[in-house]
């Protein structure tokens, strides 16, 4: 059996599940693109390449190796696209979460059936229907849970608004003794760079007390204040608007002084070397172009 548990964004890595880039399938119609940078990307044909992004991911695959963290890979399911596993659920503490995603991605739940079969049924949750919640909104964070949503009247109308309010609020009941704090974030359907589509899109914890963020990832400015506020601003990386639209917040922490990044990220790499955090480069440029990057992929179990 294995016994979750996950306090935070940067303990110690043990297990995760890693998306598989095998079979993704043609590259998708323009209608069929769940993000705008997709949609750029297959106007632009320059959408990536199976093979490409199967080498990204073999990457990634042998860092955890180097460190000795169990990985688990979806069951393959043929032209499919299963590269984004934290899409698909969440651990906070010793609690499985099951998020509502977009409807035509459930098969993605089913290839990791054989993953949560070793979790105790008692620990795995499923949000009623209404409240939708994708990983990349959800960040645990000690006492805290930073959870990304979209507040607006307009919610349906955005394909990039994936955790709403309903969601939160249920977050809140499964864990009383958290503090649940949620922020409004930008969507836009068509214009990547004035899109954050999760959470960490725009802003990830890394180290023991440091955080990376985009300033204008979040529509209200006073809980972008909240977040500086909370880490300090001597400990906050604030990133551009091109640096937020090839995913330098997307990276993933092994540990509190291990983060895997992508390797042209010279701008934040030195800031993190800087601050005696090793970094694990590896090459994920053309996974980005699907508006996911590295803790997109990964999904952790077991942290120390």
């Amino acid at each position: 059996m294995l016994k979750l548990h996950v306090k935070d964004e940067t303990s110690r890595l043990r297990a995760v599940i890693l998306g598989t880039a095998e079979s993704c399938g043609p590259v998708p119609t323009l209608e069929d693109a769940y993000d705008p940078k997709s949609a750029l990307h297959i106007q632009a044909g320059t959408y990536p390449l199976e093979k490409d992004m199967v080498a990204e991911m073999e990457a990634v695959a042998s860092v955890f190796k180097k460190y000795n963290v169990q990985v688990f890979r979806p069951n393959v399911i043929k032209d499919y696209n299963q590269i984004f596993s934290r899409d698909i659920g969440f651990v906070i503490d010793d609690k499985f979460i099951k998020a509502n995603i977009l409807p035509d991605r459930e098969r993605e739940i089913e290839a990791i059936q054989y993953v949560l079969n070793q979790i105790p049924s008692t620990h795995i949750f499923r949000l009623p229907e209404d409240a939708h919640v994708e990983g990349g909104d959800v960040m645990p964070w000690g006492e805290y849970i930073f959870v990304g949503t979209y507040r607006g009247d307009d919610y349906a109308d955005f394909i990039t608004a994936r955790t709403n309010e309903k969601a939160v609020q249920y977050l809140v009941a499964l864990f009383p003794k958290k503090k649940v704090v949620s922020f409004d974030l930008r969507k836009h359907n068509t214009d990547p760079k004035e899109n954050a589509l999760h959470l960490d899109c725009c802003f990830q914890p890394v180290g023991t007390d440091k955080a990376i963020i985009h300033k204008n990832g979040f529509l209200k400015e006073e809980e972008y204040e909240w977040l500086v506020n909370l880490f300090g601003k001597e400990n906050v990386f604030e990133i551009s608007k091109d640096e937020m639209y090839n995913m330098n917040s997307n990276v993933f922490s092994i540990a509190p002084d291990v983060v895997i990044s992508e390797k042209n990220f010279t701008r934040l790499n030195a800031w993190l070397r800087s601050h005696q955090i090793t970094v694990e480069e590896v090459p994920y440029a053309e996974i980005a172009k699907q508006e996911g990057l590295l803790r997109c992929s990964t999904l952790p179990l077991i942290r120390d």
